[in-house]
């Protein structure tokens, strides 16, 4: 592309421009300058009008021209790169809509598709307070990623697509490490297990383990001691949760029991001794999970309501309304219903002419019925305070024989110890766990004296 370039020399002067300016150089100046600035306004006259004018023409090359409009940044699926990571606490009045908002998730098909798409759902049915969220957005507020903690174990994942959005469910991964504690009771086992700062998963664990050694209401004195070996579970180097009793070694009046985890290679697990005795019963001492006692077995007990002594042909345990009722052992349901005083009861059919009954329960089991047979630990009811009952409570009964026993002293029958066919693969994993206790065990006394 070729342009000129003109290069001016010289140019004249306009001549009614030159007789103006010549004017006020008269008006302005005295009479003996007169003839200088004349000589000065005309002079100029005749050079320039001589002086010749060239014209110079040079190729110059000019840049392309500029685009409209500049191009946009760098994309990824329809987003800028540049973005933000924003970290929330689902709080306790919190909905969907007012966590989006402090997240500034703006664009409508991202929102939409949170609240209505079944694989989000639980950001509308799981929000629960104190779980983290976190969302990576663009400038413009429009989601490209958003991470919902649903619990301990699981993450809700939102990501941006091609076709709009996705979510899934990423199981984390926990690691499991063997975590190796010490108390000594002092009044209760929680109150030994919260000095010691061991979760009360692992103290009920220990309770229903040892309950047909020990009777953890009564039989606890100060000075009982105990050492324990748990899981804990960890993400990302964070604690999460507590997982299974390993070992345990239980010191109560002067006598020590202890008990190893074991899972045979079929799957099964079990506590048994170190030299291999099944700790676990054919019934179970307790239907409710460790509990407070309200009243004891007595055969002269003055009864709250009816106002005079009759026997108490059985246990109460004190636990709030809904507490689910677990069957004590296999068998069959020989009676559903309301039973008298007893108000809403079940009346199960053991073997070896036993059977026990649940009494003021609140509801039953859903499909529960007469001639249903059930499982031991399955869930049978909840409890309540129907028939003649002063608070929220089970009644517990164990008969044999068509006689009343304490179900909390009589001996109950244990299951098989372990099979001949795995006593070497529970010795090879039992050893480890032995000498852990071991180890406990010499540092508390170390630490005594």
């Amino acid at each position: 592309m070729l342009t000129s370039k003109t290069n001016i020399l010289a140019q004249k002067l306009n001549l009614k421009e030159r007789k103006l300016t010549l004017r006020w150089l008269l008006a302005l100046s005295s009479l003996p300058l007169f003839g200088i600035y004349a000589a000065f306004a005309i002079a100029p006259q005749t050079a320039i009008e001589d002086i010749e004018i060239s014209t110079v023409i040079e190729e110059i090359t000019l840049p392309q021209a500029l685009p409209n409009e500049l191009p946009a940044l760098q994309t990824e699926n329809g987003f800028t790169s540049e973005s933000f990571w924003q970290v929330e606490q689902v709080r306790r009045d919190d909905t969907l809509a007012s966590v989006l908002n402090r997240l500034n998730i703006n664009n409508q098909d991202a929102i939409t598709f949170l609240r209505s798409h079944p694989d989000a759902s639980p950001l509308s049915t799981q929000l629960r307070p104190g779980r983290s969220i976190q969302a990576e957005t663009n400038s413009l507020g429009e989601l490209i990623q958003l991470e919902y903690e649903i619990d301990s174990a699981n993450t809700l994942i939102v990501e941006r697509a091609a076709d709009g959005y996705r979510a899934y469910k990423n199981e984390s991964a926990l690691e499991t490490l063997p975590t190796l504690k010490s108390a000594e009771i002092t009044s209760s086992l929680f109150a030994a297990t919260d000095a010691a700062n061991i979760p009360d998963r692992i103290a009920i664990q220990m309770a229903e383990i040892f309950s047909s050694e020990i009777d953890f209401h009564t039989d606890l004195r100060k000075g009982d001691h105990f050492n324990v070996v748990y899981e804990s579970q960890y993400r990302d180097g964070q604690l999460v949760k507590s997982g299974l009793v390993l070992a345990a070694e239980f010191t109560n009046q002067g006598k020590t029991h202890r008990a190893i985890l074991y899972r045979n290679p079929e799957g099964q697990v079990s506590y048994y001794t170190p030299e291999g005795k099944s700790l676990h019963k054919s019934f179970l001492r307790s239907p409710l999970e460790f509990s407070r006692i309200s009243s004891g077995f007595s055969m002269g007990r003055f009864h709250p309501v009816l106002q005079k002594m009759r026997a108490h042909k059985g246990v109460d345990f004190a636990a709030p309304t809904g507490t689910r009722i677990k069957a004590s052992s296999d068998g069959i349901v020989s009676f559903i219903g309301v039973k008298g005083g007893y108000g809403k009861a079940i009346i199960l059919k053991h073997q070896n002419n036993m059977s026990t009954l649940y009494g003021h329960l609140s509801r039953f089991a859903p499909g529960l019925r007469k001639g249903q047979k059930v499982s031991q630990g399955q869930i049978i009811g909840n409890v309540g305070m129907t028939g003649l009952a002063t608070g929220p409570h089970l009644h517990y009964e164990l008969l044999v024989n068509g006689r009343h026993v304490d179900p909390m002293k009589v001996a109950l029958p244990t299951a098989a110890s372990i099979a001949p066919k795995y006593r070497a693969d529970f010795f090879a994993r039992s050893t480890p766990l032995v000498a852990q206790l071991a180890l406990l065990g010499a540092s508390r006394v170390a630490s005594i004296e």
